[in-house]
């Protein structure tokens, strides 16, 4: 009864008995049914990527955005529930004003992790409410360095030199950990990035995508923004001409 769900999946406040929480669960399964999300953390700064599946080739190319900002030097990439993903954001566009306006001074990454991710938690101990169905990469560049976090729907957070949440994450994950993050600068990041969601990207089981791609470092000034498009555009072709080679290689 329980390795289903039956009975035990109608609120986030009840317990199977093998110690479960379905509806948590099921938030993740919600994160697993969107694209795929990763983080690199550089010796110079946060490189943030995600791969936008677009369900429709009637969608203005650009809307609705993965990747926001939530204060100059705060970047969030998610993949999930669309509507999930923008309350998201404006609680943590809240927590870092809020933190601005009472220390006179930007949050640090760890502290608006931390405030995210209890936020995200609270949503899985009552009934009245459900969990969110978003994993969220947050990317920060203050007076200490980069950081980069993920909170995942249970309202756990870690700390990641280098991270991957969605669909393909396992893959990702994979090719993350082959890269070197104390000699990797953010321009080549950005560069590793575009191919690493390329190469996740099934074409024949998966919709046609959009890359978005944003960094904060020592070269946009310690500000998150999207890439120039310049740089977008080289790192863009070179994903592309990789696949094509690997492809060639089979």
């Amino acid at each position: 009864m329980s390795s289903i769900g039956t009975g035990y999946d109608l609120s986030a406040s009840t317990y199977s008995p093998d110690g479960r929480i379905f509806q948590v669960e099921y938030a993740l399964k919600a994160v697993d049914n969107s694209g795929t999300a990763i983080g690199i953390r550089a010796k110079d700064g946060i490189v943030l990527a995600v791969e936008k599946l677009v369900a429709s080739k009637l969608l203005v190319p650009g809307s609705n955005k993965r990747i926001a900002t939530a204060d100059t030097h705060i970047g969030i990439a998610t993949v999930g529930l669309l509507a999930d993903t923008r309350h998201i954001v404006n609680r943590t566009r809240d927590e870092a004003q809020q933190y601005r306006d009472f220390y006179k001074q930007a949050i640090p990454g760890k502290i608006i992790a931390e405030r995210v991710a209890g936020y995200v938690q609270a949503y899985t101990l009552y009934s009245s409410v459900r969990p969110f169905g978003v994993s969220t990469i947050i990317g920060t560049m203050d007076k200490s360095g980069p950081s980069l976090f993920v909170v995942e729907p249970s309202g756990v957070h870690y700390g990641y030199f280098g991270c991957a949440v969605g669909k393909g994450r396992s893959v990702a994950k994979t090719e993350i950990e082959k890269l070197k993050f104390s000699e990797l600068t953010a321009r080549q990041a950005v560069k590793e990035a575009a191919k690493i969601i390329y190469s996740i990207h099934d074409e024949v089981k998966d919709k046609d995508f959009e890359l978005e791609l944003s960094w904060v470092c020592e070269e946009s000034g310690g500000k998150h923004q999207f890439v120039p498009k310049d740089l977008f555009d080289e790192a863009e072709a070179a994903a592309k001409a990789a696949l094509n080679a690997d492809m060639d290689e089979d």
